[in-house]
């Protein structure tokens, strides 16, 4: 691939802390048993698959993988993240939980998403994203229009997807490119339905943290079908 066709990173950093030897355990021999393939149909990775699926993106420390994996076991969950801390920690907790309904993915999310068939995700999280708060850094910024478009591909019509932020820039730019897209159909019909967090929302320590500018706001999309 010529370096001017490489996607710009969304991502910041890879690794952190060292692991502990459980967590390293985890990512040496359990990871590639629930590891999404590189070629191919990314739902072949369920074997006997469900009928339903969600992608989560970008999932930090798991915590609300596991949850909504637990809470919804008859789910294919498909969880993102590059951060190699963060997917020792939701291995851990898919482990302690036994759970066998997800997969991993850890490269670019949008990599994985080019292989999805058209119509495939029921529910699609986007919680907390890298914000890339300079200025010169928003074109980092996971959402985009060409994102966007392969969301609406591979979302049926009527599944839905959650964006949260706790930056105000990311949070008026991200809005304004969804709605401009015309497929995301933004749910909100008072202010409280983006203040307050979705009944079904799971908190996560990143979240707790209180990093942002502004208190969480949680924007649920239905994806409208094409034209």
């Amino acid at each position: 691939m010529d370096r001017q066709d490489t996607p710009i990173r969304t991502f910041g950093r890879t690794g952190g802390r060292p692991l502990s030897a459980r967590q390293q355990r985890l990512i040496d021999e359990r990871l590639p048993q629930v590891a999404i393939p590189v070629e191919g149909n990314p739902l072949s990775a369920f074997g006997d698959r469900p009928d339903r699926f969600w992608l989560e993106v970008g999932f930090g420390g798991g915590e609300h993988v596991a949850a909504q994996a637990k809470a919804n076991p008859d789910v294919g969950y498909i969880a993102c993240e590059v951060f190699v801390e963060g997917v020792a920690k939701c291995l851990t907790a898919v482990e302690e939980d036994g759970l066998t309904n997800v997969r991993f993915w850890t490269e670019d999310a949008r990599q994985l998403i080019e292989h999805f068939p058209d119509a495939c995700l029921e529910r699609v999280f986007i919680l907390f994203p890298d914000p890339w708060p300079k200025k010169k850094h928003h074109k980092r910024r996971l959402i985009q229009p060409d994102f966007l478009d392969e969301l609406a591909r591979v979302m049926k019509p009527d599944a839905e997807l959650r964006f949260a932020t706790d930056v105000r820039s990311y949070a008026d730019e991200a809005l304004a490119k969804f709605l401009a897209h015309g497929r995301f159909v933004w749910l909100a019909e008072k202010a409280d339905d983006w203040r307050t967090p979705p009944e079904d929302h799971v908190r996560t320590r990143y979240e707790s943290k209180n990093l942002g500018d502004i208190a969480p706001v949680f924007y649920d999309f239905r994806i409208a079908g094409p034209e």
